[in-house]
């Protein structure tokens, strides 16, 4: 008898798209699109981050669109005459905007250890960790990363006040929103820096509720001045540090609600008793 008569040849599954890493990609892309709708689906109330970001920046956008006088009176309020925006040799606020780099490293350095702490633990609380440390890296890509510096900064072209007109150069000033030439890249809508420094903020997710209090206050005074003291170097208007901060207010608050709430809304769906989510 033939040996090879004994064997018994299985066939070899065939390959779907729900196996291998293709598969894993597929499951993955499923599980963002079922946040993106729970995180859509979901109401909105009025006290909401994302609301009041949004209110926020319609509101800023109307202020300086119709009193486009109040950006050049802030700016005026450090330039001089013959000495132009003195404050941008001050050496105090010179190291105070150089720290921004460290202060910022240190924030995304606590992100990352954020997750990589979670991913050691196991349970619902390792669980939102690793949210909160996806929520400031995925929102500080979004955010500063994309919206301002890839987007608004890149290609509307608002010259910065220490090129205009009113502190000693030749190129008008433009009213926010406006697309223009006058800047090429790198331009004043809207605050780069500024929109980190409220990105900064957004690191109190991090912090212990006990302790957020007495973390905040500072961090947020901080950010305040790391702001301000662009305005103060001639380097942005008042229209590019608010609006910035809106706008970053507006990203993060959409991506806490897809990365974050989201989730935790899924969770307590799928907890819930069936007569009691149909109700």
């Amino acid at each position: 008898m033939d040996a090879t008569q004994h064997l018994v040849f299985e066939p070899r599954p065939a390959r779907t798209l729900h196996s291998g890493p293709l598969g894993r990609a597929v499951r993955a892309i499923r599980r963002i699109a079922r946040r993106g709708r729970v995180g859509i689906s979901a109401r909105l109330c009025a006290g909401e981050p994302v609301c009041l970001a949004l209110w926020a920046t319609l509101f800023l956008t109307a202020l300086f669109l119709v009193l486009p006088s109040v950006d050049l009176a802030v700016s005026d309020t450090f330039y001089q005459a013959g000495a132009g925006f003195w404050l941008s040799e001050n050496p105090f606020l010179r190291a105070l905007r150089k720290s921004s780099s460290v202060v910022m490293g240190a924030v995304l350095i606590a992100a990352v250890g954020a997750m990589i702490q979670a991913s050691r633990g196991e349970g619902h609380r390792a669980a939102v960790l690793a949210r909160k440390g996806g929520f400031l890296l995925l929102g500080f890509a979004l955010g500063p990363g994309l919206l301002v510096n890839g987007v608004l900064k890149s290609l509307w072209g608002r010259p910065r006040p220490v090129h205009i007109q009113p502190f000693g150069d030749d190129v008008a000033y433009e009213p926010v929103w406006r697309i223009s030439e006058a800047c090429a890249s790198n331009c004043s809508f809207v605050s780069g820096e500024s929109s980190s420094a409220a990105w900064m903020v957004a690191a109190l997710v991090l912090v212990p509720r006990r302790w957020r209090l007495a973390v905040g206050v500072p961090l947020t005074l901080y950010a305040t001045l790391l702001s301000l003291n662009r305005i103060a170097f001639g380097g942005h208007f008042l229209s590019d540090v608010l609006l910035s901060w809106s706008l970053t207010a507006l990203v993060m608050g959409l991506t806490w609600r897809l990365v974050v709430a989201a989730p935790a809304v899924a969770r307590v769906r799928r907890l819930a008793p069936a007569d009691a989510v149909t109700a």
